[in-house]
């Protein structure tokens, strides 16, 4: 299951999986494009392999990158938890 994380300010939206059996958490980085269709991006947690890039640039992997190092331990956390919403009691 996908939980959702955050929305960006320019609509990237972040969401990420239950903690998989290797004890890994899937993160996605997905953003709307009038011409592409979809920008997205998926990394893997704890450590930050990342695959499948399409149509975000070098500038946006970057804030990408810096963001979910800022993040990452509060989103595996939350992948033990169901999501921020179970985790708050929501």
């Amino acid at each position: 299951m996908m939980y959702r994380y955050m929305t960006l300010v320019d609509g990237t939206e972040v969401v990420h999986s239950d903690m998989m059996d290797d004890g890994r958490v899937k993160v996605l980085f997905e953003r709307p494009d009038a011409r592409d269709g979809f920008h997205d991006a998926t990394c893997y947690l704890p450590d930050y392999t990342w695959s499948d890039v399409s149509g975000f640039s070098a500038q946006d992997m970057e804030r990408n990158e810096r963001l979910l190092r800022s993040v990452a331990h509060i989103i595996i956390e939350l992948s033990r938890e169901g999501g921020f919403d179970h985790a708050a009691g929501f």
